[in-house]
Parts: structure tokens; sequence; C-alpha cells
């Protein structure tokens, strides 16, 4: 009988070479979920980075906001407002000067429906 003789160097490299292999696959994983980790990890600072500079944006706004600055600002430019003791000086024009004349703003046309210009588009008018 020919029987295989069990050699015990072969079934140590065989288990050798199987454990290896596994090994490698378990490394690959792990390096795939390492690099989608490290993405969201990207994400998530680039996220976190936007979030902080809107905040510093709305805390400039509520600062501006809670102070007086803009109020006066208004109401001596816009609103045409004084402190008390305030002199307001107001501009002349030169005598024998023509008026300057403010042209009173044009209407614009109203648009059409879409409909209506798809149909002057397709079938004419």
């Amino acid at each position: 009988m020919d029987s295989w003789p069990i050699n015990i160097r072969r079934v140590a490299a065989i288990a050798g070479i199987m454990l290896l292999a596994f090994l490698v696959m378990d490394f690959n994983t792990r390096l795939e979920k390492l690099d989608r980790l490290n993405r969201q990890a990207t994400l998530v600072y680039a996220h976190a980075t936007q979030v902080m500079q809107t905040q510093a944006v709305l805390q400039t706004r509520v600062v501006v906001a809670e102070s007086d600055l803009p109020v006066e600002d208004w109401a001596r430019g816009e609103g045409n407002r004084a402190k008390p003791g305030d002199f307001k000086v107001v501009p002349l024009p030169e005598p024998g000067s023509e008026p300057v004349v403010t042209k009173a703003p044009t209407s614009l046309p109203t648009p059409l429906p879409h409909w209506q210009v798809w149909l002057e588009l397709f079938f004419g008018g």
C-alpha cells in the first residue's frame, strides 16, 4: 500500500501559508476601514470648521446689533437726525444755478408667464 506519509514540515508550512493569507486579508480589511474613517474625519473637520466660522460671524452680528453704533450711523446718515447740541448743516445751491431735475423712475414691463413665452416662441405672434 502506498500511503501518503504525513510530513510534519509540509503540514506546518501549509498551515503557516494559510495563517499568513488570513493575516494579509485581515490587514487589508483594516486598512480599508482606516481609509474610510480618515475620509469621514476629514469631512467632520471641514464641517466643524464651517460651523465655527458661522458661529464667529453670528457672534459678531450679535455684538454689532447690541451696540448703539449702527443705530447712530443710521440716524445721522439716512434718518437725518442730530444729537442735542449738534448743528445740522444743509448745503444750499449757488444763487442763479439751475436745480437738478431728477427723473421719475420708469415702470418695468410686467413679465409674461412662462407658458406664454413658450407659446410665442413656438407659434409666433
